[in-house]
């Protein structure tokens, strides 16, 4: 790899032994990948990817504490991934001590070590930091080093950064050294689609079971899509960017994508238009049958396929001010039409923080309390992870946590059939 004379002082160790253990990763990181050089991050912060306290992360703490006592911090403040708990979320007895005692157990100390590499505040945990209210969105042709997965494809192509797909740790080693190597998606070459998808469905297809769709077909490839500006117009509103946040976060779970580009819509396709497309680039056309068969191929895990539900999560990647919104508006119709005031499953919207806290000012926030959900800053994913909660049959609309855990998938309809009505198993 070829380095500047001052990357090389700093491998050379000439801010100390620390800072050039760091270089050294990030160099190793780059030669794995074919990088010919390092290019400094740009973005105004950093956001990281271990944000939970798990007492088998014993080595994260002491390769942290590494860091602290050296005095080698982060070069840009940093928004990390949400808290994996909340009193607020439903949990038995013995589903609490396994969280508290077995689990989490280390979950302040780890917070402290965050503060003291540069955490931007004590609000500053979602997997969706990118929102206006959080503070964390970066301008179209930042560097960025992230490892979020749904918070790196949308970064890049909703917004127009350059980010790979980096792992955890990763992340906050470029922010440190202040350079990332050049490979992949931060290179004009390695931004350009092998894949043509065309959107050929009668309705507005499912964010989440489009994204599904497309992430298992393509996998780690650059997807063009068309037709989906017919749905979502031409125009980056808040209801385009939350159906591109969902979309794009099942895109990055259930394949790899870290970059797609939607015609006429991402600012990429906007500027370039097809010239993004490679020559021989493969072609996927999804209809409704395909969305369909998709949906359909999702294996059921829970152990009695037939159980009632005893708890939803919705928002995951993290809930917009618009998506509780709208939510609150639709269960407020439904639940009246079915007769009832509350819902009648447990159910948990997440959110950022700094949301929520918009979310509280309007006149939404306490309906939504009336019909009995509960908002909440958690991580669902951090939430299945207990196996004892893990063996409770769980719904979602979210394909990134039907994914990950042993949540079961419905789309956004049948979920608000089930939480206001019963409806189907």
């Amino acid at each position: 790899m070829i380095l500047t004379d001052e990357q090389k002082a700093m491998l050379d160790g000439a801010q100390g032994e620390t800072l050039a253990k760091v270089m050294q990763t990030v160099i190793r990181y780059g030669e794995l990948f074919g990088a010919e050089r390092l290019v400094p991050v740009t973005s105004k912060y950093n956001h990281l990817v271990t944000s939970f306290g798990l007492k088998m992360m014993t080595p994260v703490f002491d390769l942290m504490q590494q860091l602290i006592d050296a005095g080698v911090t982060s070069q840009q403040k940093f928004s990390a991934d949400p808290r994996p708990l909340d009193k607020n979320v439903p949990k038995n007895f013995l589903q609490n001590l396994v969280f508290n005692k077995f689990m989490y157990s280390t979950q302040d100390f780890y917070e402290g070590q965050l503060k003291s590499l540069g955490l931007m505040d004590d609000n500053a945990f979602t997997c969706a930091c990118y929102m206006d209210e959080v503070g964390n969105k970066p301008g179209k042709g930042d560097v960025l080093s992230w490892a979020e997965s749904s918070a790196v494809v949308y970064a890049n192509s909703v917004l127009g950064a350059r980010c790979n797909r980096n792992s955890g740790i990763i992340d906050i080693m470029g922010s440190i050294a202040g350079y990332v190597p050049e490979f992949g998606l931060l290179t004009d070459e390695g931004r350009r689609a092998s894949w043509i998808v065309e959107i050929k469905t009668t309705k507005k297809p499912e964010a989440q079971l489009l994204g599904s769709a497309i992430g298992m077909k393509v996998m780690k490839d650059v997807p063009y899509i068309k037709g989906l500006d017919k749905w979502l117009g031409e125009e980056l509103d808040d209801a385009a960017c939350t159906y591109l946040k969902d979309f794009g976060a099942a895109t990055a779970s259930n394949g790899a994508v870290g970059l797609y580009h939607v015609e006429n819509l991402t600012p990429e396709a906007k500027e370039l238009g097809e010239r993004l497309i490679r020559e021989g680039a493969k072609v996927y056309v999804i209809d409704d049958a395909e969305l369909q068969r998709v949906y359909e191929s999702y294996p059921v895990i829970w152990k009695n396929p037939d159980a009632k539900p005893k708890l939803c999560f919705m928002g995951c990647p993290h809930m917009s001010l618009e998506q509780l919104k709208s939510w609150t508006e639709r269960l407020d119709a439904a639940l009246a039409e079915a007769g009832n005031k509350k819902v009648v499953i447990p159910t948990v919207f997440t959110a950022p923080p700094a949301v929520i806290a918009e979310f509280d000012k309007t006149e939404y926030s306490a309906k939504l309390k009336e019909m009995g959900v509960i908002v909440s800053y958690i991580c669902p994913l951090m939430y299945m992870n207990n196996p004892l909660c893990g063996k409770m049959p769980v719904i979602t609309s979210s394909n990134k946590l039907r994914t990950y855990t042993t949540a079961r998938y419905y789309t956004d309809d049948e979920i608000l059939e089930q939480i206001t009505k019963g409806g189907k198993n």
